[in-house]
């Protein structure tokens, strides 16, 4: 009988010692899924920025091509005012 009490006492320490190995598997799959998790809720943010930022330049694109069309027309009228400034001097020099 202490040939099987060996025996079994071999097993019982192979079996927990898979047990042990099995177990710290599990522990680093629950780990990386985490981790996981956490990397696709990071994605998940960086498309919502990346989307509003998107939306926020489109909107500054469309501001700079307003505010162009305005400065050309203010340019526009400035030569004009200024033409017609310098009408009314030589007029006045005549």
């Amino acid at each position: 009988m202490t040939d099987q009490s060996g025996v079994l006492e071999r097993a019982g320490k192979r079996l927990s010692s898979a047990l042990d190995v099995l177990e710290a598997a599990v522990n680093r799959r629950r780990e990386q899924d985490r981790q996981r998790g956490e990397l696709e809720a990071q994605v998940q943010a960086f498309g919502t920025d990346r989307s509003r930022l998107a939306g926020e330049l489109d909107h500054a694109r469309a501001s700079i091509s307003s505010l162009e069309a305005t400065n050309r027309e203010v340019a526009q009228r400035l030569d004009q005012a200024v033409d017609t400034i310098r009408a009314v001097l030589q007029a006045q020099e005549r």
